[in-house]
């Protein structure tokens, strides 16, 4: 269901392309959690002079209209399977919270100028929740109310479009293996590892509700990922967050959803954490090793989330699946230094000879002031990629591009990359 502007009304609906709003009801829904103190809600389109910081989360208002369980399973609905019916989406906006900064780990989205070309949610219609929680909230308490907040937002918009005829429809199989193997028995049998960050201190994400970091690399239906199966809880440096709308469109997912029964035969998302701790590390390499094989894949693509020890995994990962002759590529993003010259990574293996980069969050910009701020301004000296003396006397900023969302996002959603010179 295409939203191609949204308004304020007395009621929530849509009509002709336009997303009206009923402010008070949705800040009544949100203030039933007893954290928030208070919730304003502001409206940012494409092309306005608006930044938004520091952003936490970004979500897609889908909704269930047929079939098992709910979006976002594990928190705004019970843990029933999901990935199978009709989910309706409102493509070309999204709700984004932001307000009192959480953790440094939080970002920029500027909706005009050269900041907005770093980004795709810069061409939405983003609705932002400027949340206030409580005093005296602890900071996992406040990351977890925001986030909450942010899926119920998401829910209750998505309501909106529960009995609108959808402007596109499309539709996507996904065959169990022994379907696959009779239907395709010639095609190149692909499977997607998907790294998910678990290193705990909010850096973690959720699936079904469960914190990622109690899991076994686990087998799951693509088409579950894109209910929302999997959910971003995550403060990793903003260009490399994936937030829960990337994990709702990740394109990695779509794109070998779309070529299965095709150019090859998708079997499969391995989903496979990130620990801080090396045994943690191998064991989950050799799980999703051990995966990869008991569903006879021949090639394998894995995304990172983060930097830093992430690689690690990522590595291991590569590692143990070329030395079962399933062919690998990996995307990634790199810390190369302000002047591109240093280690892009911090790990790295041999068998890692196809690797796709999402550029360099240490490259260093200069975004020009706006003429309105939703958020914080100041906070732009303490988010990663800023720095003090980010904030200009003119009002315009200097950051690294790890301030902007999903600028480097290792799913390959945005245009960057890094070409050898």
């Amino acid at each position: 269901v295409m939203v191609r502007d949204i308004r304020c009304a007395d009621r929530t609906r849509i009509e002709s392309g336009v997303l009206h709003i009923d402010k008070n009801e949705l800040v009544k829904y949100l203030k039933e959690d007893v954290n928030i103190k208070d919730v304003d809600i502001d409206i940012a389109k494409p092309g306005e002079s608006v930044r938004i910081i520091p952003v936490k989360d970004i979500i897609q208002p889908r909704i269930k209209v047929k079939g098992c369980g709910q979006v976002f399973p594990g928190f705004i609905s019970d843990v029933d399977s999901v990935g199978e019916g009709v989910t309706h989406v409102l493509e070309g906006c999204a709700v984004v919270t932001c307000g009192k900064i959480v953790n440094f780990q939080e970002g920029i989205i500027d909706m005009s100028g050269p900041g907005a070309k770093y980004n795709s949610f810069s061409a939405l219609n983003n609705v932002v929740l400027l949340i206030e929680p409580v005093p005296g909230l602890t900071k996992h308490a406040h990351e977890a109310t925001v986030r909450q907040a942010g899926l119920k937002a998401a829910y209750y918009l998505g309501k909106a479009a529960q009995n609108v005829q959808p402007d596109e429809k499309e539709t996507f199989t996904y065959n169990t293996l022994a379907e696959s193997a009779r239907l395709y028995p010639d095609l190149p049998r692909v499977a997607y590892v998907y790294m998910i960050q678990s290193q705990g201190l909010m850096h973690d994400n959720y699936i079904y509700g469960l914190d990622a970091k109690g899991i076994l690399p686990t087998l799951i239906s693509p088409t579950e990922v894109i209910d929302g199966a999997i959910v971003s809880g995550n403060c990793a440096a903003p260009c490399h967050k994936n937030t829960t709308f990337h994990h709702q469109n990740n394109p990695v997912i779509m794109d070998l959803l779309r070529r299965h029964g095709k150019e090859l035969c998708f079997v499969g998302v391995i989903i496979t954490n990130e620990s801080t701790m090396l045994s943690y590390k191998k064991r989950a390499a050799h799980f999703t090793q051990k995966l990869a094989r008991l569903i006879e894949a021949e090639g394998a693509i894995v995304t990172e989330e983060g930097g830093g020890n992430p690689e690690t995994d990522l590595m291991l990962n590569c590692k143990l699946l070329e030395k079962s002759g399933i062919k690998t590529v990996l995307i990634t993003d790199e810390y190369a230094g302000r002047d591109g010259r240093s280690q892009g990574l911090a790990d790295i293996t041999a068998e890692a000879d196809a690797v796709i980069t999402n550029g360099n969050g240490n490259e260093l910009i200069t975004l020009p002031p706006m003429e309105r701020t939703i958020g914080f301004l100041e906070s732009v000296e303490i988010i990663t990629g800023g720095f003090s003396g980010s904030l200009n006397p003119d009002g315009s900023i200097t950051v690294e591009l790890a301030s902007i969302m999903g600028s480097l996002c290792e799913l390959g959603y945005e245009r960057l990359t890094t070409r050898l010179k």
